[in-house]
Order: C-alpha cells, then structure tokens, then sequence
C-alpha cells in the first residue's frame, strides 16, 4: 500500500526545497532548525520537518526527542514536524527520509528541513537527498579539524557557526573560513590534475537561541537555492537523489529476498554452520541468493 502510494504521489514531489541540516551533536541542531521555521513562518511560509532520532541497538526505539523540543508549533497548520527513528540506518537518516520528503513535496510543502541524528562526523549521506545541505558547528567544541577531516565540510553548502552568543564564536568562523581559503593557482592546478578542489561553502554566524542571524541564513539558503535551481549543479543534486532512490530501494528488496523462503537453502541453518565456522560467510550469501529451481 504505501509504495503504490509513493508511485502515485513521486510525479507531485518537484517543487520542494530540501534543506539538510547535519553536525556534530551539541552543535545546536534542533535549537536553529527551530529558529529558522521561525524565520520562515514570519514571513507566511508552510515549512515541514524531518528529524532523524537515534535508535536503541538494544531495544531498536528511540525517544523522538526534537519533537518535543519544537512544541510551539504543534498548533500551527503551517508547520508539519516529522519525527524518525533511523532503525539502524547509517549516515544520519532513517532508510525512508527520502520517501517521506516526497509526500511532503507532493503535499505542497516546498520548504522541508531534513535534520540528521548528530551522532558522528561521518554524516554525509543527507547530502544526496538534499538540495541545500547545512553544516552546523559551534564555538569552543574543537570540531573544525574533525569535519574537515571526515568529509562534511566537503559536503556543505553552507557551514553555520550556531551559539554565536558565545564567546570565541568569531574565532571559530575564522578558522574555518581559513580552511576553506584556497588560492585560484591552486584550484586551477589541482583541476588540471583532474583532482578538483572541492567547493567552498559560506561560512554564517548564527544563534538558535537568540535568533541572531537566522533571517539572513534563511535568505542565503533561498538565494543559493534560486541561483542555481537550473543550473548544472541542481541536476547533479538530482541525480544524487535519484541514485540515492534507487539503490536504498534495492538494497532493502535484495535483503528481504536474502531471508526468504523463495529458495532452497535453510537460513537457519545456513545461519548455524556460518556461526559454527563449518561454512565461510561468502559460501553461505551465495546458496541465499540463489533462487529456488522452479518447475515448469
């Protein structure tokens, strides 16, 4: 039922910005993502909300937290807020992020904020779905070497520099627009090599917590949205997406087929004798893929 849903529903879901907001936790994710429907609202805008929340590996729930935290809006039918637990998923998301971002598009709303679950520096995997992607950090917490080594400042559009009420927050956006500084020499050469420098996101001081800055973010977000919404760029971002469609669509079919009983093998026992090392990993994937003979 709910993928019939989503084929009737996918040709409406074009109009959408998809806005990614990721970082390290105690960035202030849910504080700002707060601020700027604020920002939004004011300004008469329906803005949705996707919010990825960690699952237990134990029990596999989770405490939909950043539901909570955007309580002010729960009578407001402008705003739609989306909880998600991401069961396991790697890279931030839940394994349905983009399909929820879909009936959401397809349900008129053309700003969606899509927030990752905060819990590593290797969240990266919100930028193939989203149009926009928002790298948060924030004063003080020695995470600028880290994100550039692990990617996502190679990934950001924009890096916002949240809580910056606080002390050192100038410093922190100098460091990593010092990072992010590179010489047209350089860029050119490494281009030539074939290895092109990556891009070089904005840096932005802001505050969930005030509100400072907020309204200039959302401008920029728009601005950077609008210039490129025909551009090359906008049809790689596409492509991402697409790719990041198909391939989370196949890998859940081909895993639902690898524990069915539409073959000859025993997954139990197939199970066992991997457990019991009387069967390689690779050996027991194979007699699992392999389909059952069917008789004419």
């Amino acid at each position: 039922m709910a993928e019939q849903a989503l084929r009737l529903l996918f040709a409406d879901a074009t109009d959408a910005h998809l806005v990614g907001i990721t970082g390290p936790p105690g960035s202030g994710k849910s504080t700002l993502v707060s601020a700027l429907v604020a920002e939004a609202r004011h300004a008469g805008r329906a803005v949705a909300v996707l919010a990825i929340d960690p699952s237990s590996p134990v029990t596999g729930g989770a405490i939909l937290g950043d539901r909570i935290r955007m309580q002010q809006y729960a009578g407001d039918p402008g705003v739609f807020i989306r909880s998600m637990a991401a069961r396991g998923h790697q890279g931030g998301l839940a394994g349905s992020t983009a399909e929820a971002a879909a009936v959401l598009a397809a349900c008129g709303f053309k700003l969606v904020f899509i927030e990752t679950v905060g819990t590593g520096q290797s969240e990266v995997e919100v930028a193939a779905i989203a149009d926009t992607t928002l790298v948060v950090q924030a004063p003080g917490m020695g995470d600028e070497v880290q994100a550039i080594k692990a990617g996502l400042l190679e990934v950001a559009d924009i890096v916002v520099v949240n809580k910056s009420d606080r002390p050192g927050a100038d410093h922190t956006a100098a460091q990593l627009r010092a990072m992010l500084s590179v010489s047209t020499a350089a860029d050119a050469a490494a281009a030539a090599r074939g290895r092109p420098r990556p891009k070089r996101p904005d840096v932005r001081l802001a505050s969930g917590l005030t509100g400072a800055g907020t309204a200039e973010l959302l401008v920029t977000i728009d601005r950077l949205h609008e210039g490129r919404a025909s551009t090359a760029t906008s049809l790689e971002k596409r492509r991402a997406r697409a790719r990041t469609q198909i391939e989370g669509i196949a890998a859940e079919r081909a895993r639902a087929a690898l524990w069915s009983t539409r073959n000859d093998a025993d997954p139990e026992a197939i199970l066992e004798a991997v457990a019991r090392h009387e069967l390689d990993p690779y050996e027991a994937t194979d007699r699992l893929l392999t389909p059952m003979d069917v008789p004419d």
